[in-house]
C-alpha cells in the first residue's frame, strides 16, 4: 500500500449516530477484530462486506470513542488528539514497562555481558543509533565507515558524515539534559546540534521554518501532509512542552499516561508540526530518547528504535497518516511504535549474545597464554578487535571515547599492550598509532 493510497476515514460524530440502525453492528464489532488489529478504514473497509463497510466502521469507533483517553492537545481546528489501549495493546505496553524499568542484565544471559555493558555497551549502541537515524533520513555512508568515524573521532568528509556526528552529540546532549524539564529552546538546541553545518533543505540550524512551502510528501509526489501554519509554531510548541513537564502519574488524582506512551506522543507530535525545514525526525527521536530517561528507564540508553524504523519506512509513514486521517487517533502510531520498541529490545538481546559469544572467544585465546591473567577488561577487548582486524590502528582518543575512560587511562592500557610486544607503536605527527600486528595470533601463543 502507498502512502497516496490512504483514505480519509469517514467522520463518526457521537450526536448523530441512529443507533436503531446501528446497534446490531455495535453487539456483533468491537474495538479491534478477531485478530486484536486495530484497524483504519483504509485497511478494514476490504475486510467487510462493502454495503455494510462503513455502519461498520462506525460501530468500531463507537467502541474506541468511549475508550479513548483525550490529551490537552490539539490541531490547527482545536480538535484533541486522543488514544486507546486496546486489549491487544495492553501486553505490549505491559512487557515494554516490564523490560524498560530493568537493567541490561534483565535481559543479559550472563554476567560477562553485564560487564560489557559497564565498559563500553552505552557508547557502542549509541553510535548505531546516531547511523541509523541519520540513514533513515537518507544519509548515505556505510555503517562500517560511519562507526569508524565516531571511534577514532575524526572530522566527517561530507554531510553525510556530518548528519551522523550530529546524531552522535544530540543523543550524548539529550542524555546530559535528561533531568530537565522541556522548553522550547531545548527543542531549538536539540535541533541546533541535530544540523549544525548540514544544508539540506536550506535548513537553519536552531530555527524554526519560516513559510508553509514544506511539507510531507507521498510516493507519487502529491502532498500527503501539510503541517500547521509556522506562524503559530512557537505556541504550538509551548503547549507540548506544556504537556511533556505536567505530572501524569496520576497520583494528584489526574490524568495517568504511561511515560512510554507519552513519550512516543512527544516524537509524533514534532512530526506532525514540522517545525523546521529539516531534521524533524532526528529531533523527534531524541526527544522520545531523552523523555525516556528523564524518567529513569535506563534501558533505552542501548535500546536503537531508528535501525527497525529504517527497516520499516513505510509502516513508520503509515502510522502518521492513519492518526491524521482518523480524526487525530494517535493509536495507530502508538501501537507502531509499540511493536518497534519490543523489537528493538530483541535485537538488543541478540547484540548482548553476539558481544558475549565474542568476548568468550578472546578468553578462550587468552586462556593458556601467558597474559591471561596480566591483561583487564578493555585491553582484552583490544586484542580481540586486533585479531578480528589486523594492522588496526588504535589511539588514546579512540579508546577513550569507546570504553568511557580518560586519555591518560586509554594510553596507559595500550602502552601495557606494547610493552607486551601484542601492540606496534608508531607516530603520525605528534600522535602516537598503535597497531595491530599481523601475527597477533602468534604473539598469543
Amino acid at each position: 500500500m502507498s502512502k497516496n493510497s490512504v483514505e480519509k476515514a469517514p467522520e463518526f460524530d457521537l450526536d448523530k449516530i441512529d443507533f436503531n440502525t446501528l446497534s446490531p453492528f455495535i453487539i456483533a464489532h468491537k474495538a479491534t477484530d478477531d485478530k486484536g488489529r486495530y484497524l483504519h478504514w483504509d485497511q478494514l473497509k476490504w475486510r467487510v462486506p462493502r454495503a455494510d463497510a462503513e455502519n461498520i466502521w462506525l460501530a468500531v469507533k463507537f467502541h474506541r470513542s468511549m475508550q479513548a483517553k483525550e490529551i490537552n492537545i490539539s490541531d490547527e481546528k482545536n480538535a484533541h488528539f486522543s488514544y486507546f489501549i486496546a486489549p491487544s495493546m495492553e501486553a505490549k505496553l505491559h512487557q515494554v514497562i516490564k523490560i524498560a524499568g530493568g537493567s541490561v542484565g534483565t535481559i543479559a544471559d550472563n554476567p560477562v555481558s553485564k560487564n560489557i555493558q559497564q565498559k563500553f555497551l552505552v557508547s557502542s549502541l549509541m553510535m548505531e543509533e546516531a547511523i541509523t537515524s541519520a540513514q533513515l533520513e537518507g544519509a548515505s555512508t556505510t555503517r562500517e565507515v560511519a562507526k569508524k568515524m565516531l571511534e577514532e573521532e575524526r572530522e566527517p568528509i561530507n554531510e553525510d558524515e556530518r548528519m551522523i556526528l550530529n546524531n552522535f552529540f544530540l543523543l550524548r546532549h539529550a542524555e546530559r539534559k535528561s533531568k530537565n524539564e522541556l522548553t522550547v529552546d531545548m527543542i531549538l538546541d536539540f535541533h541546533k546540534i541535530a544540523t549544525n553545518l548540514t544544508t539540506e533543505n536550506n535548513v537553519v540550524p536552531g530555527e524554526f521554518r519560516q513559510d508553509d512551502d514544506i511539507y510531507v510528501e507521498g510516493t507519487q509526489g502529491e502532498i500527503v501532509h501539510q503541517p500547521p501554519c509556522y506562524k503559530h509554531i512557537h505556541t504550538r510548541l509551548q503547549k507540548l512542552c506544556d504537556f511533556a513537564n505536567t505530572d501524569h502519574s496520576g497520583s494528584d488524582g489526574g490524568q495517568f499516561i504511561a511515560p512510554v506512551i507519552k513519550a512516543i506522543i512527544l516524537h509524533f507530535m514534532i512530526g506532525y508540526e514540522h517545525p523546521f525545514r529539516d531534521g524533524n525526525g532526528r529531533t523527534a527521536r531524541a526527544l522520545f530518547y531523552w523523555f525516556m530517561l528523564k524518567n529513569e528507564y535506563e534501558l533505552f540508553r542501548y535500546v536503537s528504535i531508528s535501525k527497525l524504523l529504517k527497516n520499516d519506512p513505510k509502516g513508520y509513514g503509515l502510522s502518521y497518516l492513519y492518526t491524521e486521517k482518523d480524526q487525530n487517533d494517535l493509536t495507530y502510531f502508538i501501537d507502531f511504535q509499540l511493536d518497534i520498541i519490543l523489537s528493538a529490545f530483541d535485537e538488543l538481546q541478540q547484540y548482548l549474545q553476539h558481544k558475549t559469544e565474542e568476548f568468550h572467544q578472546v578468553l578462550q585465546l587468552l586462556e593458556n597464554s601467558k597474559y591471561n591473567n596480566s591483561l583487564n577488561f578493555v585491553q582484552k577487548d583490544i586484542i580481540k578487535k586486533g585479531n578480528k582486524e589486523p594492522g588496526r590502528i588504535f589511539t588514546a582518543k579512540e579508546i577513550a571515547s569507546s570504553y568511557g575512560v580518560s586519555e591518560n587511562t586509554a594510553r596507559t592500557h595500550l602502552t601495557k599492550l606494547v610493552d607486551l610486544k601484542l601492540l606496534l607503536e608508531t607516530k603520525d605527527g605528534r600522535t602516537k598509532l598503535y597497531v595491530a600486528p599481523s601475527d597477533l595470533m602468534k604473539r598469543l601463543k
